[in-house]
């Protein structure tokens, strides 16, 4: 069995680790600093196996050795969003967090696939890709599986029909420059325009790119990771299981969609070995203008983190 390790065992990461143990398709460990943390929950969690029927154990420790042979790592470590602060600004503090991690990572699980889920994303899988020096297809960031979700959740409350008939389309850098493709959002094949006026659709748009700022709002001292936590465990089931799945993601982009030397959110396939192939979707100058703004605002902030 493929063994898949989380770095983080706070709320994101240990919902990522639930998660993985719930699809059954990995070994999961649990690394955190604080000690007893990640063994506490990971124990909580072999502990309703047998309540839910869950085949898979997972384990935890506060050592990196415990990611030894991994055949993903996600990480989730790092300071998290509060009320009125940008993801930018936790730019400096977690890029010192996740250059550790990625030396641990290159060091005990020189081939695995690594999945980004540190704030600000895109950033954050630019210091993971250079530190690793993995290749691209192997450096991905959860961000738009996330941000697609949160605009299907808002469509379906829209509408008053399930959310799992709803498939949506976001692309950009996990952030306010994030682009909702309408046009790509479909109700069991059905495509929002055709459900939705002009005006609703524009007020969800609005609301997908202001969803974490919601929820942080809200909490007050906590940021979201229920969705989070299951959009990173979509992303792993896909290269664990070898079922592809053309999903939104993080990737470092290389001449397509005429964006190079950034990440930013793409369509892409996922599978075995991570990146498979980036989609280019057939944009309108309008949609590809946004992706490409969105880019450099992403760029921007990478840009801060190269050597001088």
């Amino acid at each position: 069995m493929k063994k898949v390790s989380v770095v983080g065992a706070g709320n994101v990461g240990a919902t990522v680790a639930n998660e993985i143990v719930r699809l059954g398709v990995a070994e999961v460990t649990m690394v955190d600093v604080i000690e007893g943390f990640a063994e506490g929950k990971a124990l909580d969690m072999s502990q309703a196996a047998p309540v839910l029927g869950y085949s898979v154990y997972a384990s935890g420790g506060n050592g990196f050795e415990a990611l030894d042979s991994s055949d993903v790592v996600v990480v989730t470590a790092g300071i998290r969003r509060k009320p009125g602060m940008d993801r930018s600004e936790l730019v400096s503090a977690n890029a010192k967090v996740v250059r550790d991690v990625a030396g641990n990572i290159k060091r005990l699980a020189p081939r695995s696939v690594v999945i980004l889920v540190t704030n600000p994303l895109d950033a954050m899988c630019y210091v993971a890709m250079a530190e690793t020096g993995f290749p691209r297809e192997r450096v991905m960031g959860m961000a738009g599986v996330l941000d697609s979700a949160r605009m299907s959740a808002f469509v379906a409350m829209e509408l008053g029909l399930s959310p799992g008939d709803v498939r949506s389309m976001v692309l950009g850098g996990h952030g306010d420059s994030m682009v909702p493709l309408p046009r790509f959002t479909t109700v069991n094949g059905v495509p929002v325009t055709e459900l939705l006026g002009a005006d609703r659709i524009e007020a969800i748009c609005r609301r997908t790119r202001d969803g974490g700022a919601e929820i942080v709002n809200l909490l007050k001292t906590l940021s979201a990771f229920y969705a989070p936590g299951a959009a990173a465990a979509q992303m792993v089931e896909a290269v664990v299981s070898g079922r592809s799945r053309l999903l939104p993601a993080s990737v470092w982009a290389q001449g397509e969609y005429g964006i190079r030397d950034t990440f930013v959110g793409l369509p892409v396939v996922i599978g075995e070995g991570g990146l498979k192939r980036i989609v280019e979707l057939r944009l309108t100058a309008d949609e590809l203008s946004a992706l490409k703004k969105s880019a450099e605002a992403v760029k921007a902030i990478i840009a801060t983190l190269r050597p001088s």
